[in-house]
């Protein structure tokens, strides 16, 4: 069963938010104009509907292209924030992915004390509408970055929502453990926090870890979790995560509808070179479907010998290049095409060992953003887990 077309029907009443983390477009200002032209049985009916778009009070335009980076919640709440917008004054960057709910599952400000947020909540960004407004002011435009299905909080307070080992909750390494993405009220929890960012004023809700965990497939036969809904479908369990993924995606697009953002997704770099990544549920081409901007995550230093390069990390243009020729390929069969939009590495992977990594410089970067627009893609993320970007890099090579 898809969810959506369930909230679609409802929504068209109820602008329904789900009942435990309901937020009403109307408790903001609101737009009440549009014309639709509505199409019924091969006669054009142009009918003049109220359409209800949240209005945050900040104004951003979308740029020429984004070129953005990751900000922490540290850096966007700290002293490093100020750093990061002369980096933008000084650049042709212009773009900021924040973390509005972070890896382990904390929002990070502290909402209102009646917000179902609140036990979560940390006072990283102490004033997010202030940070906001300095955003507006500088016109560096917003994406507030939602984790969404790595929760090691949510799981551990809530162990019915994620998948439990005995009577133990999952861990698949790390110490970090997943919530459950076969259940609406998981959904509905993370859909809340992105509308929470929305009325803020930020632009767009990137989702992150829009995924099953990485190794489940080998224990999903053995873990004990809710398969909601899915678990009535006739169909194997590879395409049940295909479709719970997937159909997530297009439910929190449409939960978002009357906030005007745009809707982008985080996905691994490899599944637009698969039919599907089968274990943790994501389909390049059905997800992209579903979203304004689809950023794989391409970094050089995450692959193994692919596309016949032997060392990737040591080749940074020839990997992105051969990258983008897959992605755009995909990109052109659907009907519905999103921005593409991938990240970037602006880190050094020491980790790979002497021989297989290269120290990532001002080259190395404009080698990756030049590959992108030889391919003609001219929009990009660079990551860096401290946020301390390579400088003097031309970021329009």
């Amino acid at each position: 069963m898809k969810w959506s077309k369930v909230a679609t029907s409802l929504c068209l009443v109820t602008m329904c938010f789900g009942p435990s983390y309901s937020a009403s477009a109307a408790e903001g200002k609101v737009k009440t104009h549009e014309k639709r032209t509505l199409s019924m049985n091969k006669k054009e009916i142009t009918n003049t509907l109220p359409r209800f778009v949240y209005d945050s009070g900040l104004n951003f335009e979308y740029p020429d292209a984004v070129r953005g980076v990751y900000v922490t919640a540290h850096s966007a709440g700290g002293a490093r924030f100020e750093t990061l917008t002369k980096l933008m004054d000084d650049t042709d960057l212009n773009a900021m992915v924040i973390d509005v709910k972070d890896d382990v599952g904390n929002v990070t400000y502290k909402p209102e004390e009646s917000s179902p947020y609140a036990k979560v909540g940390q006072p990283y960004i102490k004033d997010p509408k202030a940070m906001l407004k300095i955003l507006e002011e500088k016109k560096i435009y917003p994406i507030a970055r939602v984790v969404v299905f790595k929760d090691t909080i949510l799981a551990n307070q809530r162990p019915d929502l994620s998948f439990k080992d005995g009577d133990q909750v999952w861990s698949n390494g790390g110490g970090d453990s997943f919530v459950n993405p076969f259940l609406k009220e998981v959904w509905d929890y993370n859909v809340g926090i992105a509308i929470e960012a929305a009325k803020m004023g930020f632009q767009e809700i990137q989702f992150d870890y829009v995924r099953f965990p990485e190794g489940f497939e080998k224990r999903d036969d053995e873990l004990k979790y809710d398969g909601g809904e899915y678990a009535k479908e006739d169909i194997d369990n590879v395409q049940k995560r295909v479709h719970a993924v997937t159909d997530f995606v297009e439910y929190a697009h449409k939960k978002l509808e009357p906030y005007g953002v745009k809707v982008s997704v985080d996905i691994f770099g490899y599944t637009a070179t698969l039919p599907e990544a089968p274990g943790i549920g994501q389909n390049f081409s059905k997800i992209s479907e579903n979203v304004d901007v689809i950023s794989s995550m391409i970094y050089p230093s995450h692959w193994t010998p692919y596309f016949g390069i032997a060392k990737p990390d040591m080749q940074p243009y020839e990997l992105v290049t051969e990258y983008s020729k897959v992605e755009k390929a995909k990109i052109a069969e659907l009907k519905n095409k999103p921005i593409s939009r991938p990240w970037l590495q602006d880190f050094t992977a020491s980790w790979l060992g002497s021989g297989n990594y290269k120290v990532y410089g001002k080259a190395e970067v404009e080698a990756q953003i030049k590959a992108l627009n030889d391919q003609g893609i001219n929009e990009f993320l660079l990551w860096d887990a401290g946020n301390s970007y390579t400088e003097g890099v031309d970021y329009t090579p």
